[in-house]
């Protein structure tokens, strides 16, 4: 039993990351930590069962991460733009969103960047999408782990930020493929983030 768990460790991993994400949530006083505290656990994890690649130099990481980074800020901001030309009340939502888990202080945006943003890509990249790559295609692979990321992040009861996780998951799941480089979508990652919430956030 112990040995098929070590070789289909999603089976006990996803119920854990849900449980954990859900917990995060649950709280928003307190959501920081919980969000630290289940990144921290479903990263230790990801590393025991998955080889986490780096195959590019530290200059390359940097720029792709810059470039890819600055994409996805710039399809979350199209995305934001277009749904509000739609009747629902996006503007509203995204407020209230932002009230409850956006990042406001300098140990936010700490954890973000040393715990947060790499136990999300080590977990949904680096475990998830490589696990499922043993039951199906490299596509199937990524689309997976990116639908399973935004479920996730849909227990906050945010839908837009859900479908921002599903696209954003795509786009860094493509990329690690294609880079075999974990730095490369951490960057990418924190430099979307510290656009949309520091440098040019949404206009609501």
């Amino acid at each position: 039993m112990i040995n098929f768990l070590k070789q289909h460790p999603l089976i006990l991993m996803l119920p854990l990351a849900f449980f954990l994400y859900n917990l995060a949530f649950e709280n928003t006083a307190i959501f920081w930590y919980m969000y630290t505290f289940a990144m921290l656990i479903l990263m230790s994890l990801a590393i025991i069962f998955v080889k986490i690649f780096d195959e590019l130099v530290t200059w390359k990481s940097l720029v792709y991460g810059l470039v890819f980074g600055t994409l996805l800020y710039g399809l979350v901001a199209a995305g934001f733009q277009l749904l509000l030309l739609t009747p629902f009340n996006i503007a509203g939502s995204v407020k209230s969103f932002l009230a409850n888990f956006a990042p406001v202080t300098i140990w936010h945006y700490l954890l973000l960047m040393f715990i947060i943003v790499p136990g999300e890509e080590i977990f949904w990249r680096g475990l998830v999408q490589q696990k499922f790559k043993h039951y199906c295609s490299t596509p199937l692979a990524i689309l997976a782990s990116s639908v399973l990321f935004g479920l996730a992040l849909a227990l906050g009861g945010f839908w837009p930020g859900a479908w921002t996780g599903i696209i954003t998951g795509l786009i860094l799941g493509l990329l690690y493929e294609w880079k075999r480089s974990l730095p490369v979508i951490i960057v990418s990652h924190l430099v979307m983030i510290v656009l949309l919430f520091l440098i040019f956030p949404l206009a609501i």
